[in-house]
């Protein structure tokens, strides 16, 4: 029966795309219960989704609905249709899709349903009206083409495509546009009408990020989400071709030749209108894009160009500007033989000046998401701090579309490196690991509450804490931090981004995000430190929990000590090394507000006589899959959502640098 179900709704979703056989539906099954729904809730499902069903057949392609009274059995469904096609496909596609979706997803209170022609979802919680764009699924060919399938000109087409689309009636958008001259590609673009035009453009503009990690080489991909989806294919795929055979077609009243006369006279003066319509737009969004940029450069320019001094700290605003020649000099044309290391921002490279000193060169990658605005905000920031444990950025190069950071060398590499080589982690002792910790620690506090701004780092982790020749440790890469004036402390986001093992709870679920973020990220580097593990890489091991839950189940068993690392067995001193387990078990409680401040940190690091609170047990760390999250927003960072044949949950990751 089962599968008599899935050649149905194979059909009713597909038939139009004969060369894209190996492309299928998708479901997300959410809120996975080993529990059966209650069968009154099962019933209020069953009248939900005839509900949807019944009314898809007289609507414009979207309705949503409730089912059931008592709070704990009410249900909200919702669904929309391509805005192309008419009623009786859109109503064949949602009663297909409402029988389907009962079978895939059984034993859950919340899911979705996707297949190109309709979109179908509900839940036993409110989601009318609020933007959602987790999970994102992608679907696309296997052929892989190494000339970068997506490139400027297809990039810039599908984002003037959304703009379109989210300002639509119907929120709805395709368009035909040439990549590369020669070969036709079809974009299509559509968003839930219960959301703004705003909150649409956010959720298109989510999928495309999503196309630089999973499709940037496909010949045709599709990215779904619960409130938005994208297509870009290699075939006309606009019903307007395709819906005379899917609908059998009504016979037309006879026309005058008077009428036939005029049709022949206004067609085709609507194609020259509509294919010079065409020729406008993909200028007027070239020329959006070059203006954009060419702003983005002036933007740079000015801020360097201002003589500005920060009284507090004594800074002077005007960086140094060094040559592109001479950054292509020293570092042989970036050369990869002097390349340290790849990031989110681009790649990082060493260089040797004329007069012998040692730099670290950071190239914004052409094809860099979000590089111009991290390369603006830690220029702007990095360039007003000043500490010790902060890593030092001398200057910086924009010339002839390359932007180049300059910072001071350190010969060392990363934390996570050292961790990372057994070899280089023996010869890190106790007493340099607690001067490690100590020094992230100061720099912390440096930034939450000595600097002029108060700054969140949002990203701290060990690939981003960097070690002079004596072992110091600099925390580096503000290209995510946020800073805060006054007494405002804490900020709020629909696109997270960091490091999944890092993020606090409260900022991967709900995008909150505050100096106790840093202080949990703070925490887990701790843990790393002395147990010589990345916690990012604990579930991998043999031990199939997190880090933080390890740690935890040590020092409720008064076994502390065990969690060590054993390569600085004879170095460590006992009290200091249960000390730091439990500041570290304090930073990582999964409420904010029990989490300590880093000048209480630094207090209880620094003091022998200090009575340490205990620390609560965090739930958020226990039993979590071993899926990563990128970058960029979970709804839900502690459960797995079961996918037909795809990665659940995908958060925009910033890559090691």
């Amino acid at each position: 029966m089962l599968y008599l179900w899935l050649l149905t709704i194979k059909f009713i979703c597909f038939f139009p795309f004969a060369y894209t056989e190996s492309l299928d539906y998708r479901y997300a099954c959410l809120d996975q219960s080993s529990d059966h729904p209650s069968p009154r809730y099962q019933t209020n499902l069953n009248d939900l989704l005839s509900l949807l069903s019944s009314h898809s057949a007289k609507s414009k392609g979207f309705g949503h609905r409730t089912s059931g009274f008592d709070e704990t059995n009410k249900i909200y469904g919702l669904y929309f249709c391509r805005g192309d096609a008419n009623a009786t496909l859109c109503n064949s596609c949602i009663e297909n899709s409402s029988k389907m979706i009962k079978q895939v997803c059984p034993n859950n209170v919340s899911a979705v349903f996707w297949c190109p022609f309709c979109l179908l979802r509900y839940s036993n919680k409110n989601f009318f009206g609020k933007l959602d764009i987790r999970p994102r699924i992608p679907m696309f060919d296997a052929t892989q083409n190494s000339t970068g399938e997506f490139d400027s000109d297809a990039r810039i087409l599908m984002n003037g495509l959304i703009d379109m689309g989210s300002e639509a009636p119907l929120m709805f958008g395709t368009h035909m546009f040439n990549i590369n001259g020669t070969q036709r590609r079809y974009g299509w673009v559509q968003c839930s009408r219960d959301i703004t035009s705003e909150e649409c453009r956010t959720c298109l503009s989510n999928m495309i990020q999503e196309v630089e990690k999973c499709c940037k080489e496909k010949r045709f991909w599709r990215i779904f989400s619960p409130s938005c989806v994208v297509m870009y294919e290699t075939q006309p795929f606009l019903l307007n071709d395709v819906q005379h055979d899917a609908v059998p077609p009504q016979k037309a009243p006879e026309k005058d030749e008077t009428k036939s006369l005029t049709l022949k006279i206004i067609i085709p003066v609507i194609g020259v209108v509509a294919v010079a319509l065409l020729v406008f737009s993909i200028y007027y969004y070239r020329r959006l894009e070059r203006k954009k940029v060419e702003k983005e450069m002036k933007n740079i320019d000015a801020m360097f160009s201002q003589d500005q001094t920060n009284n507090e700290e004594n800074v002077n605003m005007d960086l140094p500007m060094i040559p592109l020649s001479t950054i292509l000099k020293c570092t042989d044309n970036f050369s990869d033989k002097y390349k340290l290391g790849e990031g989110g921002f681009g790649g990082v490279y060493k260089g040797v000046l004329a007069d012998g000193r040692e730099i670290a060169v950071k190239r914004l990658s052409k094809t860099s998401v979000q590089g111009v605005e991290e390369f603006k905000n830690e220029v702007m920031l990095i360039a007003k701090l000043q500490h010790r444990n902060l890593v030092r950025l001398l200057a910086c190069c924009i010339e002839k579309k390359e932007k180049l950071l300059i910072y001071e060398y350190l010969p060392n590499s990363s934390l996570d490196v050292q961790l990372r080589d057994m070899v280089k982690a023996a010869l890190l002792n106790w007493k340099q690991r607690l001067n490690i910790i100590n020094g992230i620690a100061k720099g912390l506090l440096y930034l939450h509450e000595d600097s002029r701004l108060r700054v969140i780092h949002r990203d701290l982790k060990a690939s981003n804490v960097l070690l002079d020749h004596e072992m110091n440790p600099k925390i580096s890469d503000f290209g995510l931090a946020r800073t805060f004036g006054g007494d405002q402390g804490e900020g709020n986001t629909v696109r997270i981004v960091g490091t999944y093992g890092y993020m606090a709870p409260e900022y991967a679920i709900e995008g909150l995000f505050s100096v106790k973020s840093d202080v949990f990220s703070f925490g887990v580097l701790l843990l790393e430190i002395i147990s010589g593990k990345r916690n990012n890489k604990f579930y991998l091991s043999e031990h199939g929990q997190s880090l933080l839950t390890y740690a935890w189940n040590f020092w409720s068993e008064s076994k502390g000590l065990e969690l060590m690392d054993p390569s600085i067995a004879n170095s460590y001193d006992p009290s200091e090394v249960l000390k730091c387990i439990q500041i570290g078990l304090l930073c990582v409680q999964d409420n904010a507000a029990d989490r300590p401040t880093m000048s209480s940190v630094l207090q209880m690091l620094g003091s022998d006589n200090v009575t340490l609170p205990s620390p609560i047990c965090s739930a958020f760390s226990v039993g979590r899959a071993t899926n990563t999250i990128e970058g960029g927003t979970s709804s839900n960072a502690s459960a797995p959502v079961p996918v037909n044949d795809v990665n659940d949950i995908t958060l925009s990751e910033i890559m090691p640098r």
